[in-house]
């Protein structure tokens, strides 16, 4: 069964930073990629980053290059997200998804992901 747990989200004050972790339990980052999403009530879900399982290439949404990074530990299978220089605008849930594909489907889009986890919350705020 395809898990995630999600954690490392709360305050964060504008120009901050914040690791998020994804505990996947279920299947192997050795074999599936990965990604996060992102969701703001009364809004679509949006894309944030993605990481393949094979050739480790990562995909990142417009709104995010350059100040996030995604990893994986897959010895412990452990899925992170290090965002730096936050603004309010990325205050949201965010949650780990996978299609259990290897590779990270074109454009970031939700409705290529079948399993998601809850999702932490992530405020930016002073």
């Amino acid at each position: 069964q395809v898990q995630f747990k999600e954690s490392g989200g709360g305050l964060v004050e504008p120009g901050g930073s914040l690791r998020l972790s994804c505990a996947a339990s279920g299947f192997g980052l050795d074999y599936y990629a990965v990604a996060w999403f992102r969701q703001v009530p009364g809004k679509e879900r949006e894309g944030v980053a993605c990481i393949a399982s094979r050739d480790r290439s990562t995909a990142y949404s417009d709104s995010v290059k350059g100040r996030v990074t995604i990893s994986t530990d897959n010895d412990k299978n452990m899925v992170y997200l290090e965002m730096n220089s936050l603004t309010p605008e990325d205050t949201a849930v965010y949650s780990c998804a996978t299609d259990l594909v290897s590779f990270c489907p074109e454009g970031l889009g939700p409705q290529n992901y079948a399993y998601w986890g809850q999702g932490t919350q992530v405020i930016v705020s002073s």
